[in-house]
């Protein structure tokens, strides 16, 4: 395949004006200015030609519960808590996640290529999160990396479901410690793991505790649902403790605490501001907070948190950040390049390289602007949404 013309933002520095990108095997293979790269069809090859438009990577969802709270189902569409049990780093979200969402569709629709979807906020630890693709029917073949991350939250949500079954955590001294001492015991568990693998003795697994060493080894991080200064910082002491990988998920207080977060060095991902203020610890939400943490040097990534609000309008609330001060510019990266850097995807996606997934979003404009209308989006090579068919 081959795309012909447009503006091509690539997200490494460089804007192709005129451009084309050639796509083999899934993959982008060459991409640059028309007089750098030969268009040379094969019979089996496709041209797309665009005129005036807007090529740039698929637009990433950096934290949704897409599949897993569906859509007008209720309660037998729900999966995204498991509100009994306070501590559950067992979970996987790709054990929930239905496809047949119509969700995924609308992503495909607005040029939303992958999603980091997991279970929602009400546990102190909720599970497993997964980065997929959003076209195709079996979860398995959708995905990118699983597990992607685990769950945490602070603040309201754990508070509210527990303390109304008069149990913890009813305080969010108890989370904290509930949260230590789960790590505690799955640091111990894997200290003695590595002891007994040291000496060549049997060791017998922990099934609710082989799920934290991909954190523990900094593989894949924390996200931490975060809403509130102090939970934030209660988040930043225990990831310091523990030397842990950690995303602030919403951040919506963020904005208060721009230089003291950028001084950590966590990255947030800030959302759903598409929404109301429906509880007390997202009193200070607003769209400005993504451009007072990135002018701080804070890398954000911008969210739906779908279905909180609707997946679809990504785009849109991105352009919202940028009528709210953040720069054009990183308005784009804030929904391609950040997201897959912070979900440690970026070797597969995020810009538009050689040897990258040929993951491509093409707009008839900016689509951060409301009238901006959706001509192609590709995944893995393959057109998947056509503006002029669907």
């Amino acid at each position: 395949m081959y795309i012909v013309g447009g503006r091509i933002l690539t997200m490494t520095g460089e804007d192709i004006p005129d451009g084309v990108i050639h796509i083999q095997n899934g993959k982008i293979v060459e991409i640059g200015s028309r007089d750098k790269v030969k268009v040379a069809l094969s019979e089996q090859e496709k041209l797309i030609i665009v005129k005036d438009g807007m090529i740039m990577p698929g637009i990433i969802e950096a934290h949704c519960h897409m599949g897993i709270t569906e859509e007008k189902k209720g309660m037998e569409g729900d999966d995204c808590n498991e509100t009994v049990e306070p501590v559950t780093p067992y979970l996987r979200a790709i054990d929930a996640i239905n496809t047949m969402d119509a969700a995924f569709d609308d992503a495909v629709a607005a040029g939303i290529t992958a999603a980091m979807i997991g279970p929602g906020s009400s546990n102190v630890v909720g599970g497993q999160f997964a980065l997929l693709k959003t076209k195709g029917r079996r979860v398995d073949d959708l995905i990118v990396k699983a597990p992607a991350a685990m769950k945490v939250a602070f603040g309201e949500n754990p508070k509210t479901n527990y303390s109304g079954q008069n149990k913890s955590p009813a305080t969010r001294m108890a989370i904290a410690a509930m949260l230590r001492r789960e790590l505690t015991e799955a640091s111990e568990y894997l200290e003695r793991k590595e002891q007994a693998k040291t000496k060549g003795e049997a060791f017998q697994k922990d099934f609710s505790k082989e799920c934290w060493i991909p954190v523990l080894k900094r593989e894949i991080p924390l996200k931490a649902h975060v809403h509130r200064v102090d939970d934030i910082f209660t988040a930043i002491r225990i990831a310091k403790e523990f030397n842990l990988r950690m995303t602030l998920e919403h951040c919506s207080e963020g904005h208060l605490i721009a230089r003291e977060l950028a001084e950590t060095g966590f990255p947030a991902i800030v959302g759903p501001d598409l929404t109301t203020r429906s509880k007390i610890e997202v009193q200070n939400m607003d769209f400005k907070t993504a451009g007072i943490l990135n002018r701080a040097g804070v890398m954000t990534a911008i969210t739906t948190d779908h279905p909180v609000s609707q997946i679809q309008y990504l785009p849109l609330c991105a352009g919202l950040a940028v009528k709210a001060g953040l720069p054009m510019e990183e308005g784009f990266k804030a929904i391609t390049l950040y997201p897959a850097i912070i979900c440690g995807v970026q070797d597969r996606m995020g810009s538009l390289a050689v040897g990258k997934d040929a993951d491509i979003a093409i707009f008839d404009g900016n689509p951060m602007e409301v009238f901006t209308r959706t001509l192609y989006t590709i995944i893995d090579g393959q057109i998947v949404y056509d503006g002029n068919k669907d």
